[in-house]
């Protein structure tokens, strides 16, 4: 049983096509990158994974069940961190669980067991304008993955940060999912960090968006810095990029 299954989906909004017969399997602890245009339908593809919004035509399947708020099966980290700033982190981090109607202490017990493999420890009542920009993404990641739902829900994690700490953040994420092995669907504009971070990079034509190119990325596990520079980094990069180019190309014409 697939992890995740989006079977032949297609979304319009009015006269608006976004998403069209568009396909995606992701198996129990893969690694998924979704790359495309801008404009391309990545958030409207997450909204119908996470329950938020259903097809037109299609079916999202989230471990052989239909997708749906309610389910439990799917947690979503959006491109902000949004912390609350008169929350302290662990109480930030629990917020979900409480909401989910854990108790309170029950709830920061489990957030706060988790601060040490975050790199947060020391942090628990800190207020999010204490943190760094990398350490509030991780605070972020970690309030999402103390859900403990099968799927993990990425829209572009990094996108906000600066080069130098968006390359450490992805490095971390590497590291840790090496450790934990969750199933993963990123969202990303970013080809270096699709290639360093994915089992497989599915690459969407403008809109109304399909799947036009699914890249399996055959770099060797644990990945790490010295990954930018080897040969078969770069032609995995180039195959993605002209991927892109080509449904650029169709787009424009």
């Amino acid at each position: 049983m697939s992890g995740l299954a989006v079977e032949r989906v297609s979304k319009s909004f009015g006269d608006l096509d976004v998403l069209r017969d568009l396909e995606l399997i992701v198996e129990p602890g893969e690694f998924a990158a979704v790359i495309g245009p801008s404009g391309s339908g990545k958030s409207t593809l997450f909204n119908l994974v996470s329950g938020l919004d259903r097809p037109t035509s299609g079916r999202v399947l989230v471990e052989g069940e239909p997708a749906g708020v309610a389910s439990g099966k799917v947690a979503y980290m959006p491109q902000k961190d949004l912390l609350f700033p008169w929350r302290t982190v662990l109480d930030n981090t629990a917020l979900g669980l409480e909401a989910q109607g854990v108790r309170k202490k029950e709830a920061r017990a489990r957030a706060d067991a988790l601060f040490a493999d975050f790199g947060l420890d020391g942090f628990q009542q800190a207020y999010p304008s204490q943190l760094s920009g990398g350490m509030r993404q991780r605070a972020a990641l970690l309030r999402t993955v103390v859900l403990e739902r099968p799927v993990l829900l990425l829209d572009e994690p990094f996108g906000a940060l600066d080069s130098l700490t968006r390359t450490e953040m992805q490095l971390w994420l590497a590291g840790m999912w090496q450790r934990h092995r969750w199933t993963v669907v990123l969202v990303t504009h970013d080809i270096r960090e699709s290639v360093l971070l994915a089992d497989t990079v599915h690459v969407l034509s403008p809109r109304p968006a399909t799947v036009v190119d699914r890249v399996e990325v055959p770099l060797p596990r644990p990945r790490g810095a010295d990954d930018f520079t080897a040969p078969q980094f770069a032609a995995t990069e180039r195959r993605i990029l002209d991927s892109l180019r080509g449904t650029a190309a169709v787009g424009a014409a």
